[in-house]
């Protein structure tokens, strides 16, 4: 039940503003960012854009606690009327932190438009980390609530983690709908919110799918969906919107070609051997994180399997948003929302034939797919519409990083199993030393291979060294 809260929650997250800060709210404030003597402009709008969404939202988890009830029965008709009831009262425990992720979202849009990104890199893995750590040490007093307090606690985490860089600003409140850039922020959003729509009914579909795979397929598709979503928007969400504000104000095709190739090679390079180390590691990751109270051996396996399924999507996601950005700084919302209606087609291509022999697995694969085919055709509609990336060497860099992955992954599958003491100490060395290794095979493979991104991150931070000093 808590799963489907949980996914209830985020995904209402994205449907009222989670495309609304890529899509017109970045562009929008980059805009006025970038002109230094129209700062008090940009105060007064994000101001006006902050109070406004707040209000929406508080406006919103008002009517979506009243009606929990509809809601559950649209996720989760497969479960029997105990087990619906409970439902209800988990959402109505989480929903106030839609609230608090709609925030913190349009807080992540004003530091990107100033170029902060520090702050914004890290709440994905703040709201992350509050779930592991409340479902662990309150589990004890509030059982399955626990990690219900560690949604709200999360999302509340990156409210604060993010007004920490806004505290000196003259942010204020400020109710005033008849903001003109208002209208342009909603002209953009409204291709947008289609294809949320179609995300919505995707995520409806494959969560009432899921209840009719077994009471637990949630709960093992939610916990390696939470593994999967830490190096993702550490790297790919992180690395998107630093570069959006950029492309919104870039004019030249080429200064345009070269920032969005630059983020792409940036995503590849940490993205890929993530998901390599991941996928190497996964029953040990899931047996340290999640394998204590009640999470069975056989919770773990099933966990792990379909992480790995996970993962096989995971790189396509990753590239996936740099290109949806490119789209959205150049004011083409509607592509595409228009090819998440192709991608949800590739999902039911999978899911419907392979459901019945392969259970939940066949909806992680499926998954896998809809995020493949969405991001192939997004390269597509790149080289079409936006001039491609021809002479970025693009494809050789991805033949370079894919084949220092594979050498670390192999490493890393043969390295022996190292006993010492037991417990806890066990399973963290089980991942630890795996991880250095591959992670040290990693980065001499690519300097090998003479990654230049690689080489212009290690520059960077050989910079920042010598400056602390």
């Amino acid at each position: 039940m808590l799963r489907v809260a949980s996914t209830l929650v985020l995904t209402l997250y994205d449907f009222l503003v989670g495309g609304l800060i890529s899509a017109a709210l970045v562009p929008v404030f980059s805009e006025h960012a970038a002109d230094e003597t129209r700062r008090r402009e940009f105060w007064n709008l994000v101001s006006t854009v902050l109070s406004v969404i707040a209000a929406l939202l508080a406006l919103a988890v008002l009517l979506l606690e009243i009606f929990a009830e509809p809601l559950f029965q649209i996720l989760g008709a497969g479960y029997d009327a105990e087990l619906r009831a409970a439902g209800v009262q988990m959402i109505r425990l989480i929903l106030p932190a839609v609230f608090f992720l709609g925030v913190a979202g349009v807080l992540s849009g004003i530091l990107y438009a100033l170029k902060k990104f520090t702050l914004p890199a890290f709440i994905a893995a703040a709201f992350n980390l509050c779930i592991i750590v409340c479902s662990v040490a309150l589990a004890p007093t509030f059982g399955i609530t626990s990690v219900v307090l560690g949604v709200v606690i999360g999302a509340a985490s990156q409210v604060i983690l993010q007004f920490l860089g806004l505290r000196k600003t003259p942010l204020r409140l400020r109710l005033d709908f008849s903001h003109p850039a208002l209208k342009q922020i909603a002209r953009l959003y409204v291709p947008v919110l289609g294809g949320l729509t179609v995300m919505l009914v995707g995520v409806a579909i494959d969560r009432n799918l899921a209840s009719r795979t077994g009471d637990q397929s949630l709960a093992w598709m939610q916990a390696a969906t939470y593994l999967v979503q830490l190096p993702l928007g550490l790297v790919a969400t992180a690395i998107s919107f630093a570069i959006l504000p950029n492309l919104s104000r870039t004019l030249s095709a080429i200064d345009f070609r070269h920032t969005l190739a630059f983020g792409l090679k940036l995503v590849l390079l940490l993205m890929l051997p993530c998901v390599v180390a991941l996928f190497v590691l996964a029953t040990p990751t899931v047996e340290l994180l999640y394998q204590h109270g009640a999470f069975t051996p056989q919770d773990t396996a099933a966990t792990a399997r379909a992480l790995q399924f996970y993962l096989l999507g995971t790189a396509f996601a990753a590239i996936d948003q740099p290109l949806v950005f490119a789209f959205y700084a150049r004011k083409n919302t509607l592509l595409p929302n228009l090819v998440a209606v192709a991608a949800l087609g590739f999902y039911l291509l999978v899911a419907l034939p392979l459901l019945n022999a392969f259970g939940y697995l066949a909806l992680v694969l499926a998954n896998s797919a809809q995020l493949a085919g969405h991001a192939l055709l997004m390269l597509w509609f790149t080289r079409t519409r936006l001039g491609g990336l021809g002479g970025e060497k693009l494809g050789i860099t991805t033949l370079k990083l894919l084949l220092a992955s594979a050498l670390m992954g192999a490493v890393m599958l043969v390295l022996p199993t190292i006993e010492f003491g037991g417990g806890l100490i066990q399973e963290i060395l089980r991942v630890a030393i795996p991880f250095a290794v591959g992670a040290g095979v990693y980065l001499v493979a690519v300097k090998i291979l003479r990654v230049r991104e690689a080489d212009q991150i290690f520059a960077m931070a050989r910079g920042r060294l010598r400056r602390k000093d």
